[in-house]
């Protein structure tokens, strides 16, 4: 059944009358083509959500998590596509993850380095998009290697010879396809819960009901076909919450 809102939630969610949807290119996982005419499945949840409120949505399209998110805390845009993580949490409402996605590392093909435990190590530098979900993860988490921040990762490992670069499996497998000189390493060193978030001050009434509204779209095969029209892998879909 689908949920219907009660029209404060859109008075609430969207004051200024329009669904401000920040959506980052940066993760083409989730996000794909220009600002112009973005695609995927960021892009398809926040036309739903608009639909379903009767608002018309205008996207906002950033190359990076970290703009996204500044996006939303600044008051410029409603809704946001990130991954769940403590240092976001302060100021963004998530629904459960509509679909989870790996952090994984590459390195040289003739790095000694073989598991995601040996990575952190003293000396080891990891190369890592400013601002994205495995920054901030990788910054809390890590023991002894240290963290290089840059526009993308791998470009910063590349560009800086670093011993690893993190980053998100899709597109790291891609890079890795096209250089022979580098490889990537077996496992993960994190998931990734790209949830729907809007800023803690909203409604709970507007809150629950975008969690809601998230939960059917999994459920009922919306959140599967969009990620099949972009090309995607269909078991990126998370798990009911």
């Amino acid at each position: 059944m689908t949920t219907t809102p009660h029209p404060a939630i859109a008075d609430d969610l969207a004051p200024t009358g329009v669904l401000r949807a920040s959506v980052n290119l940066g993760n083409p996982v989730l996000a794909q083509g220009t600002p112009e005419a973005p695609g995927g499945i960021t892009v398809d949840l926040a036309r739903e959500i608009g639909a379903r409120l009767g608002l018309p949505v205008e996207l906002l399209c950033f190359d990076a998590a970290r703009k996204s998110f500044e996006a939303m805390a600044d008051g410029r845009a409603d809704l946001c596509f990130l991954a769940v993580d403590p240092a976001r949490e302060t100021e963004v409402a998530f629904t459960a993850p509509y679909v989870v996605i790996e952090g994984v590392y590459a390195v040289p093909r003739g790095s000694a380095l073989t598991t995601v435990e040996e990575v952190d190590a003293p000396g080891v530098r990891i190369g890592v998009k400013k601002g994205s979900a495995y920054d901030l993860f990788l910054s809390r988490s890590l023991a002894h290697a240290t963290v290089v921040r840059g526009d993308e990762g791998v470009d910063t490992f590349r560009a800086e010879g670093l011993e690893a670069g993190a980053g998100i499996r899709q597109p790291l497998t891609a890079y890795a396809a096209a250089h022979p000189d580098v490889r990537l390493i077996d496992g993960r060193f994190m998931e990734i819960r790209q949830a729907v978030g809007t800023t803690v001050d909203r409604r709970p009434e507007t809150v629950a009901f975008l969690r809601a509204t998230v939960e059917e779209l999994k459920a009922n095969g919306f959140v599967t076909a969009s990620l099949r029209r972009s090309g995607q892998d269909e078991e990126l879909l998370a798990p009911p919450a």
